[in-house]
C-alpha cells in the first residue's frame, strides 16, 4: 500500500496511489487534516481499509506531487553516513564517534516529477538520493533496541545541495540545504512493517540514466536504530517528523571536474521496496 499527499484544483488531498492513479480518502477522514494527523493516530490502516473496492479519482496526469507528509515539525538530516563519503573528505580522519546532523526546511523540498529549482545566486546544485523515515511513535530518549518500533513509514529524497553555501560559514551547512524547492521527497510513504525493510536494503541515483550512487543500508556508519536512538536523546521525536538517513559516495561535487546539475537533467532516486523518486530541473 501506498500513500501520498497530492493537489488537485488547487485543493490538497491525500489517499491510496494505484496503478492509474490516486484514490481520493481525505475527503472521508476529515478529523485527519494531512497525512502526519493520520500517523499520529496510527490510522493508515484505516485508510487502506476505506479505499477497498473504490475506483481512481484521481488520474495521472490529473494532479500535482507533494512530499507526503506535508507539515512535518522536524525533518532532521544525517551526514557522511556511509565509509566512502566519511573517505570523499581526504581528511585521513576514520569514521567519527557521532553523526553529523543538519536540519532541512519542508519548503525545500517539492514533491515527485516536480523540477527542482536552480537559484541565479549560485550553479551549484547537487543531488543526494537517500532513504528517509517517517516517525510513528514519538518518544525520548528511545533505546535502539526498540527505535525501529517508532518508524511509520518510509520515503525517498533527493537531499539537493547548493555546495559552494554550504562552506560560507565555518560551523554549520544550513544556508546551503534549505533553499525553496532544492530538494524532493516522495513520492509516497510505504508503512514500515518489518526491520528488513531498512536494515539491508539497495539505494541508487541516477542523473540521465547514468548511476551516480549505489550502496545498501546495510553499510551505514549509523544504522536507522542508531539514529533514532541517538536523535531522541537530546529532542522528542514526534509522529510525522522525518528523519533522512544519509546519502552514499557519488554526489556531483566529488567527481572530476565537479559535475553540477543543469536544467533539462533528470535525476531518479531509487530504493527496493519504497520505489521511485524522479525530478528534473529548471532555472528559478
Amino acid at each position: 500500500m501506498k500513500f501520498a499527499t497530492y493537489t488537485h484544483d488547487k485543493k490538497q488531498f491525500y489517499g491510496i496511489v494505484k496503478q492509474d492513479g490516486i484514490i481520493a480518502i481525505s475527503p472521508d477522514f476529515p478529523q485527519y487534516a494531512t497525512l502526519r494527523d493520520v500517523i499520529a493516530d496510527d490510522a493508515l490502516h484505516l485508510l487502506a481499509q476505506a479505499a477497498q473496492d473504490r475506483p481512481i479519482t484521481h488520474p495521472h496526469g490529473s494532479f500535482r506531487w507533494d512530499i507526503p507528509v506535508p507539515n512535518p515539525e522536524k525533518i532532521i538530516c544525517v551526514g557522511v553516513n556511509f565509509p566512502d563519503r566519511n573517505a570523499e573528505y581526504k581528511d585521513g580522519q576514520a569514521a567519527p564517534p557521532f553523526m553529523s546532523l543538519f536540519i532541512r526546511f519542508a519548503r525545500s523540498f517539492v514533491g515527485h516529477d516536480t523540477p527542482l529549482i536552480r537559484p541565479p545566486e549560485t550553479p551549484q546544485l547537487d543531488y543526494e538520493g537517500e532513504i528517509a523515515v517517517i516517525i510513528g511513535k514519538g518518544g525520548r530518549r528511545i533505546p535502539q533496541g526498540q527505535a525501529l518500533d517508532h518508524i511509520a513509514a518510509l520515503t525517498l529524497c533527493n537531499e539537493g545541495t547548493l555546495r559552494d553555501w554550504v562552506r560560507h560559514a565555518k560551523f554549520n551547512v544550513t544556508q546551503g540545504k534549505n533553499w525553496d524547492g532544492s530538494g524532493a521527497m516522495g513520492p509516497w510513504l510505504v508503512p514500515f512493517t518489518h526491520p528488513a525493510q531498512i536494515t539491508d536494503v539497495a539505494l541508487e541515483c541516477r542523473v540521465n540514466g547514468v548511476r551516480r550512487q549505489y550502496d545498501s543500508t546495510a553499510r551505514m556508519l549509523f544504522p536507522v536504530a542508531r539514529q533514532i536512538e541517538y536523535i531522541s536523546t537530546f529532542t522528542t521525536l514526534v509522529p510525522g517528523d522525518i528523519i533522512v538517513t544519509g546519502t552514499p559516495t557519488g554526489a556531483g561535487a566529488r567527481l572530476d571536474p565537479p559535475q553540477f546539475l543543469t536544467p533539462g537533467d533528470i535525476i531518479e532516486v531509487e530504493a527496493q521496496g519504497i520505489g521511485l523518486l524522479r525530478n528534473g530541473v529548471i532555472d528559478e
